[in-house]
């Protein structure tokens, strides 16, 4: 053979591909690509199928955990309820937390825990999702934790608003129907928020109120209050008669309906609060139902003055106004309108002045 047909020979021919032709494939192919996925399937269906299970598990167990925690949190707020109700059965009780306000604290309870443990239930389940696909956890983890102190750092406000909130419910520190003074506004609370409290001011007005922004409050409905009356009399007064008068009013008013709810305590006369040359001041107080010192303090007046009046024990009050006299006319305002004046003259004036004698004609 000569060297051009050995060269020819050993010069291996070009493949369909690389000479543009397309190739259809034949079955042989077909069936090895069948054979590696029916490998690849059966070397790894195992494998999702364990996957698959552990992620439904994981769902199944968080959605019944949700379920069981929910309910338990809300029979326990029924049974404080019904607790507060059984205690709540004298007067006192019922007058400091009314039912509105049970509910609404109970509610607002009852939503916040259920909500965290909600949060806390779904987001471990989320977390364990992730890591059964092998997921970092790491880096979002620490993505997440970024973006929660930005956020926080951000509505540092309402975290605050809403954190105050919480516990200003837990701690039951007022409730609807509470009068209250919060130091940017006072009134009556009609609505209590995780995040706002309403109130309903002195005119009508309603306040909003952020509960971050509550430093200090005064609660004036709970507990008790004090009805304190001050009887100003003459100093020359028999102190004994007027003690055994406001003693005998006392009595009387404590039996009457409905002063004897209102009154949580007898009427004590406290002694003298001032004594000066022509009078002194008998202080008066007694304990209340909160919120209703000032009705006590007017019904109580009105009965001392009364026993006063009948035991001839005299008040003495501020200064007598006298009467100012009748104003001058001014002098000036004939000048400025003689038309008013005109006919007005003074009998001084009339006598002073001589009658001229009538003219008679030429």
């Amino acid at each position: 053979m000569s060297l051009p047909a050995v060269l020819l020979a050993a010069t291996p021919s070009p493949s369909p591909s690389e000479s543009g032709v397309a190739t259809v494939p034949s079955l042989q192919d077909a069936q090895e690509g069948a054979t590696n996925a029916a490998s690849w399937v059966e070397q790894n269906w195992s494998t999702w199928l364990a996957i698959g299970l552990r992620v439904l598990l994981i769902l199944v167990i968080a959605a019944v955990l949700r379920v069981a925690v929910r309910r338990a949190i809300t029979k326990l707020i029924d049974r404080m309820n019904r607790t507060v109700q059984a205690v709540d059965g004298t007067a006192l009780g019922g007058l400091l937390v009314n039912v509105e306000r049970r509910r609404q604290r109970s509610q607002a309870i009852g939503s916040v825990l259920r909500s965290v443990a909600s949060f806390l239930i779904m987001g471990t389940a989320a977390l364990m999702i992730l890591a059964t696909f092998e997921i970092n956890l790491a880096p979002l983890l620490a993505s997440a934790g970024v973006a929660g102190v930005a956020i926080g750092f951000g509505a540092r406000n309402l975290v605050t608003d809403f954190l105050s909130g919480v516990f200003m419910i837990l701690e039951d520190q007022y409730g609807v129907g509470d009068t209250i003074d919060a130091g940017v506004a006072s009134g009556e609370v009609i609505e209590v928020g995780l995040r706002v409290t309403k109130l309903r001011g002195d005119n009508g007005e309603i306040w909003y109120v952020r509960n971050g922004e509550v430093k200090r409050i005064g609660n004036l409905s709970q507990g008790w209050a004090t009805a304190g009356v001050d009887v100003t009399l003459r100093a020359s007064e028999d102190l004994d008669k007027v003690k055994a008068t406001i003693g005998e009013v006392a009595e009387r008013m404590s039996k009457e309906e409905p002063w004897n709810e209102l009154l949580w305590g007898p009427i004590e006369v406290l002694g003298l609060d001032s004594v000066l040359l022509d009078s002194m001041v008998v202080r008066v107080s007694a304990k209340t139902m909160p919120g209703k010192a000032l009705t006590v303090e007017r019904e109580l007046r009105w009965r001392v003055k009364r026993a006063f009046d009948a035991a001839d024990i005299d008040i003495v009050g501020g200064p007598a106004v006298a009467a100012d006299p009748e104003p001058a006319p001014d002098p000036t305002a004939a000048v400025a309108a003689p038309s008013v004046y005109s006919n007005t003259a003074s009998p001084q004036a009339e006598a002073a002045t001589p009658l001229a004698p009538p003219s008679v004609p030429k």
